[in-house]
């Protein structure tokens, strides 16, 4: 063999590491393959088969488990599988356990063959060479953007990226109505906010307004100036029990002329939402809901998704809770959970990986704070 001469005269500073122990300690973790069964870490391959078992039938009376999995032997070296035209791999074998009431099996299969890496970095499939080019693709989280629409006016939304699932994207309308879409080849089905939110399980206007704006009780015999009065509502219709005529309409505008009727009227007090945290941007939205239940939503929600099957209760629930609450069906992933925690200020013990209440209300208040020009927008493709 030709030696190679070297006629620089320059030295390296330090030696050149190995530019590709990235890729092969990243596989050598995702596989964990040296490494006994009870002693691997919670990730790459171990952690898929830990996020999908168990599985258990419809009536729980059978439950399948993952107990462990193990490599056999390669049947050719990456040299022999160049030359023949195979693909240099292992045979993938796990155990699992099978539970029938106090019946306990357990039985080891064959999964299939796993692609081993050589130690060039590089994959042997069908007798050729491949490499893993790494691709970047959207983080999971929460993203804040902006769009332009066609009549110029600005719209801002909000998607919710899970690691496993469907994406969800909440956005304004050109009619500053909020809705939520679901699956963005559908245009069509989508249902406000305001729809969801009673749905799971603000079904009653209190529970909805309570979440953005304050309660209070003002007295009808105080003189109250323009100022404190702005942007003040009443809380529910104004009856005079004499004369049964309505005074004031809920929601309606509290100024100095209807408290000085109620006043005459004997009321002494009225109550009244503050709704001066985003001028009635939430109001709005739910005065234009046509639901008034959490049955009504979830019927409403159903139909929208599935339009042609016939609307139940217990589907319409259990819909809602495979598209959002159920770890098999929407997985935010460490990072997703990690980024929502951030963005809301929540406690980094709150590390469950699918979305809760909290997260959909904290969204929608940085959405209409957004709107009002309290927040910033995000960049999903800054690096």
């Amino acid at each position: 063999m030709v030696t190679r001469i070297n006629y620089g005269k320059l030295k390296d500073v330090i030696e050149l590491p190995s530019l590709i122990e990235v890729q092969v300690k990243s596989y050598e973790g995702f596989l964990q393959m040296h490494i006994q069964p009870e002693r691997r870490k919670n990730i790459g391959l171990q952690c898929v088969f830990k996020d999908a078992f168990p599985v258990a039938s419809y009536d729980e009376r059978f439950v399948l488990e993952f107990v462990k999995y193990q490599f056999g032997v390669s049947k050719k070296t990456p040299l022999q599988c160049l030359k023949d035209g195979d693909t240099y791999s292992a045979p993938l074998f796990v155990t699992f356990r099978l539970k029938n009431d106090n019946e306990i099996c357990e039985e080891e299969v064959y999964m299939g063959e796993i692609p081993l890496m050589t130690d060039r970095g590089s994959f042997v499939i069908n007798g050729a060479d491949r490499v893993v080019v790494s691709q970047l693709h959207r983080s999971p989280g929460v993203c804040f953007e902006q769009t332009v629409h066609t009549n110029g006016a600005p719209i801002y939304s909000f998607r919710i990226i899970p690691d496993h699932g469907s994406w969800v994207q909440v956005q304004f309308d050109a009619s500053n109505l909020i809705y939520i879409y679901f699956d963005r080849q559908h245009r069509r089905r989508k249902f406000l906010a305001v729809t969801f939110l009673r749905a799971v399980g603000y079904g009653t206007d209190e529970k909805l307004l309570s979440l953005f704006y304050r309660f209070e009780r003002l007295s009808t015999n105080r003189s109250y100036s323009d100022k404190d009065l702005h942007f003040r509502v009443l809380k529910e219709d104004i009856i005079d029990l004499t004369s049964q005529a309505i005074l004031g309409r809920r929601y309606d505008a509290v100024n100095s002329n209807l408290l000085k009727q109620l006043h005459a009227a004997k009321f002494k007090t009225v109550n009244v939402i503050d709704i001066s945290w985003d001028e009635g941007v939430f109001l709005k939205n739910l005065k234009k809901d046509s639901s008034q239940s959490e049955e009504e939503a979830l019927k409403a929600i159903f139909m929208k998704l599935r339009p042609g099957d016939p609307p139940s209760l217990s589907s319409a629930r259990q819909m809602i809770k495979n598209l959002f609450f159920d770890p098999k069906h929407f997985d935010l992933g460490r990072v997703g959970r990690h980024k929502i925690n951030q963005r809301f200020g929540f406690p980094p013990e709150k590390d469950i990986r699918v979305l809760d209440n909290k997260d959909i209300i904290e969204a929608l208040r940085y959405l209409i704070n957004l709107f009002r020009g309290r927040e910033i927008l995000d960049d999903i493709d800054h690096l």
